[in-house]
């Protein structure tokens, strides 16, 4: 296994970030502690920052370091361990006949109306619905990693679009939209499971989901993907040990 002492840390630089709203608990500021320079992130590097919490936008790389708060717990799934519960067995059965296929970062003009749409109705007002072709390009077909687009789609239409990173032990989930008329489908969660049988056929060990915010009914959710793994406390343990179980 590779260990952030064995890279050439020397050439990198981690700076804090200005105090800012945080976008997902009330009344609370974040601050992110960002990597630098973003050039010499290639994925045998970004694989141990992600291990050590870390997560991009973009090209920015980054992970939250708030002076008062440590809800952000990092996640991943150990796809060897993982079970879909009930409503996770229902919701792939719903969508059987959803496909998808891999694609490179490359701009489609399909993808972008439909990442319009999604944010118009998902997150209206919250800046990212007014985003234009340039501002979508640097947010999800901007990457010095392997990555790529899984394209899901529905009698012929694109209903779906996953952004993901392969890394040297798993499957980084960046973002993922889709039609929202669709919403009872529960796209966003077949998505998930998806990324679980991609792992597994790549013989790799994990999914990584980003942040879990048990507060933060937007970040909520993924503990219901079991057995789910946090990085607490300097060390990947099983969530439910720490934060009891689920609901």
């Amino acid at each position: 296994m590779t260990f952030l002492r064995d890279l050439p840390l020397y050439r990198l630089q981690f700076y804090l970030t200005a105090a800012y709203p945080c976008g997902y608990l009330p009344n609370r500021f974040a601050r992110s502690q960002v990597v630098t320079p973003s050039h010499l992130v290639d994925s045998t590097v970004y694989s141990e920052l992600v291990r050590q919490g870390f997560r991009r936008s973009g090209l920015n790389v980054y992970r939250p370091r708030c002076d008062n708060c440590h809800a952000c717990v990092p996640v991943r799934l150990p796809v060897a361990d993982f079970t879909p519960n009930r409503s996770q067995r229902r919701c792939r059965t719903r969508n059987h006949d959803v496909g998808y296929i891999l694609k490179p970062l490359v701009f489609d003009e399909t993808h972008y109306r439909l990442y319009r749409r999604y944010q118009r109705a998902r997150h209206a007002g919250g800046g990212m619905d007014q985003d234009d072709r340039e501002q979508y390009r640097n947010f999800l077909l901007m990457s010095r990693v392997d990555s790529a687009l899984v394209e899901y789609t529905l009698d012929g239409r694109v209903v779906m679009v996953s952004l993901v990173d392969r890394l040297l032990d798993g499957l980084s989930a960046v973002y993922a939209f889709y039609a929202p008329e669709l919403g009872r489908r529960g796209l966003g969660v077949y998505n998930v499971l998806t990324l679980v049988e991609l792992a597994r056929r790549m013989g790799l060990s994990f999914v990584y989901l980003g942040y879990w915010i048990g507060n933060s009914p937007k970040m909520a959710y993924k503990r219901q993907y079991r057995p789910i793994e946090g990085l607490i406390d300097g060390r990947w343990q099983l969530l439910e040990t720490v934060h009891g179980p689920t609901a």
